[in-house]
């Protein structure tokens, strides 16, 4: 049985962690904090002025500290930056203070769902196929890692995934 209250989305950009969020905060009644917003609230810039100026090292420095910070509240729902798996310490943060809820998505789902916008560093200058692709290999394991509940969301309305995922975890802590 699941008894942790916080509710933490990974997953690669693109999977809906911020719009999947926020409805299911609404239907938990949790607060809803998304990593990459708070570091963008802290420092007053935005992600891409962070990877210019500190590199991707210096971004996942600020985003270990917001994850250790988001994590020790209470009753919330966070959705984190796609590469916040990477550090083994943000691993062991979110797999031991809340439910871990991986939202898996297709490469090709990801290119439709970023390709309008600005603020993926990642995705600046490369091929974005190839970049999403090798990013999902490096990255795939450790999202199941530590994923409490895998939701698929290809082709599907952000109010249905937050539906399935209330549901799962009403399943799980036995409700």
């Amino acid at each position: 049985m699941l008894t942790k209250s916080n509710v933490f989305l990974i997953g690669p950009m693109g999977s809906g962690k911020t719009a999947v969020g926020r409805h299911l905060a609404r239907l938990l009644g949790y607060s809803f904090h998304d990593s990459d917003a708070d570091i963008e609230a802290k420092t007053g810039v935005d992600i891409r002025y962070i990877f210019d100026r500190e590199g991707e090292s210096g971004f996942r420095e600020r985003e270990k500290e917001s994850i250790e910070r988001l994590t020790s509240l209470e009753n919330v729902v966070l959705a984190t930056g796609g590469g916040a798996v990477i550090d083994p310490d943000n691993r062991r943060a979110l797999a031991a203070r809340g439910a871990v809820i991986y939202l898996e998505t297709s490469v090709d789902q990801q290119i439709a769902r970023t390709r309008h916008g600005r603020h993926r560093p990642l995705l600046s200058d490369v091929d974005p196929q190839r970049a999403l692709t090798d990013l999902m290999r490096c990255r795939a394991a450790l999202y199941a890692e530590i994923a409490d509940f895998k939701v698929a969301t290809d082709h599907r309305r952000v109010q249905l995934v937050a539906e399935q995922i209330h549901q799962e975890l009403r399943r799980a802590r036995g409700a």
